[in-house]
């Protein structure tokens, strides 16, 4: 990155999306590029810059080179964006890495992308698991006020004014395997999140980014005069390229929550002291917010929000509503996955057009088309209005899966990514989601979306949240039943859920059973997790909802 203490890449400037915000550092050296909510740090885009090329030459000089994976262990910190900016300028590969997860599982994923080292903020050294492996992990320290940093090595404990080399010679579970280095050109290598087998690896190189991240820009009007609170964890797609990456690139101003993540009751202070004009989240996310409005929404200097942005699951409509209403700015939703470096399609904002709000709107960037079987080789498109899987092709797309080309071959057809996801689209182009092939119920034949019963559940005054899922019946095969979070101080009964779908639903798709919560397990990323819900039913009964 450009600055005084920039390491040596041969290049004067860069293309992708890391020239993207070098051109945001040389256009607005003195704006604030990433800061914490609280106040107890802030980076102009001169400073990042010269940080991160900072820590970049420090890496050289530890060994790290073109091509070599390099994990980030961090939630939402500024360490994480200078490790991220200084490891891209040594040419590196980047692997977000959940800081949640067990050591297992990080030594698991550490050994299938074949890192080199570890990065991850100093006020997590104590966090890394002591069972995570034997690769090299460099705690990075910042002071933020004196624009100083400094790197320890936590397994051998070098001094604070370097890191060292990583070990030559390792055995088999860390040594390095040169079939696994990534083709010139790549940035980010993403687990995706799925509910159900191992996470697959995605690489997306830095033209896929740069790609996607000007479609959001395009989608959201970004520029050096916004600022978003991240909410959103930077180890995941939705919240590196939408919340950070894209608006670095537009020159505008990364907060991040005090807490480093995701804090219902700081939020609205949080996007007060900020100024932020937008965020993006997860329809959790706004749900949640929604049901704790009446105490923590402030009465006097209500934020002026510009647009607010969901993604990364559906949206309900009674949810979109509910939001706009309360918050007094225009919600739009978006559709993408890891595969197409977060964002495919898009709903426009008020000035650009028409919001469909049972839509995830329009395709950004990339071809959408609709087929009827199912994801083989050879299928035909589906009429419009006609529902089938959703396959997408374009710039953002990956070319396939890290060293699995089984899932490669499956998923990857003639260009198209058949991704899994049913749809539709209508006359205007508009895409229409109805759920995933392999989470439909089959009720006796009769073909039972999840999504489409959640959506009716959350228009219930009383439902804050909801989750519909399969369960196995001897005489249809499968049965739908549901599960729901009551909004504070509200009450609803069994009888009064089940009426309420009966009037909106078709017969075979009102649930036979609803089961009352007081939470739902979460993926990751924020959004309810129907598998694990399902097999934490199966051994309870259901429980009537609390009284108010």
């Amino acid at each position: 990155m450009p600055g005084g203490d920039t390491a040596d890449t041969g290049t004067a400037r860069r293309t992708g999306v890391a020239g993207l915000i070098e051109d945001s550092i040389r256009r607005t050296p003195d704006r604030t590029a990433v800061g914490v909510a609280d106040g107890s740090a802030r980076l102009s885009y001169q400073r990042l810059g010269r940080l991160a090329g900072t820590l970049a030459r420090r890496l050289s000089e530890a060994g790290i080179t073109r091509g070599d994976p390099v994990a980030l262990y961090s939630d939402n910190r500024p360490e994480f964006v200078l490790a991220l900016l200084a490891a891209w300028t040594t040419g590196a590969v980047v692997v977000p890495m959940d800081p949640q997860l067990a050591g297992p599982e990080i030594r698991t994923r550490l050994a299938a992308v074949d890192a080199r080292a570890v990065l991850l903020p100093h006020r997590l050294r104590d966090n890394y698991p002591a069972d995570a492996g034997a690769t090299p992990a460099w705690a990075v320290d910042l002071d933020a006020v004196q624009g100083e940093l400094t790197v320890t090595d936590i397994h051998h404990g070098s001094g604070t004014d370097g890191i060292a080399p990583p070990p030559t010679g390792q055995d088999t579970t860390t040594a390095r395997d040169p079939g696994t280095v990534q083709e010139p050109g790549s940035a980010l290598l993403l687990f995706t999140t799925g509910s159900t087998g191992t996470p697959k690896i995605v690489p997306l190189t830095h033209a896929n980014l740069a790609a996607s991240v000007a479609d959001i820009r395009l989608t959201c009007h970004l520029g050096p005069d916004d600022a978003t609170l991240l909410v959103m964890p930077m180890f995941h797609g939705h919240g590196l390229i939408a919340g950070l990456l894209a608006t670095l690139a537009s020159g505008g101003a990364v907060h991040l929550p005090a807490a480093g993540r995701f804090s219902a009751h700081l939020f609205w202070d949080e996007i007060t002291r900020t100024r932020a004009t937008w965020y993006t989240a997860v329809p959790t996310i706004h749900q949640i917010l929604l049901a704790r409005a009446a105490t923590d929404y402030p009465a006097a200097g209500t934020p002026a929000l510009r647009f607010i942005r969901s993604s990364s699951a559906p949206l309900a409509p009674a949810v979109l509503h509910r939001t706009e209403e309360r918050f007094g700015a225009p919600v739009i939703s978006a559709y993408g996955m890891t595969e197409t470096a977060h964002q495919a399609a898009s709903n426009p904002l008020p000035r650009d057009g028409v919001r469909k709000d049972a839509s995830v709107g329009l395709p950004t960037g990339l071809e959408i088309r609709i087929t009827t079987t199912g994801g083989e080789p050879g299928g035909e498109p589906a009429a419009v209005g006609e529902i089938g899987e959703i396959c997408v092709r374009g710039p953002t797309l990956t070319a396939g899966y890290l060293n699995d080309p089984r899932a490669t071959a499956a998923s990857f057809v003639d260009g198209w990514f058949h991704t899994g996801d049913l749809g539709y689209l209508d006359p205007d182009g508009y895409l229409f989601l109805s759920g995933r092939t392999k989470e439909m119920i089959n009720r006796g034949g009769e073909k039972i979306a999840p999504h489409t019963v959640e959506a009716v559940l959350l228009a219930h005054p009383a439902v804050q949240d909801a989750l519909a899922f399969a369960v196995p019946d001897p005489k249809y095969g499968e049965e739908i039943n549901a599960a729901v979070i009551l909004q504070p101080g509200r009450h609803a009964t069994e009888a009064d859920l089940r009426e309420h779908c009966r009037s909106r639903l078709s017969a075979f798709e009102v649930p036979k059973k609803i089961y009352f919560r007081d939470r739902f397990p979460r993926t990751a990323k924020g959004a309810g997790d129907r598998e694990a819900l399902a097999a934490s039913l199966r051994t309870r009964t259901p429980r009537a909802p609390r009284s108010p």
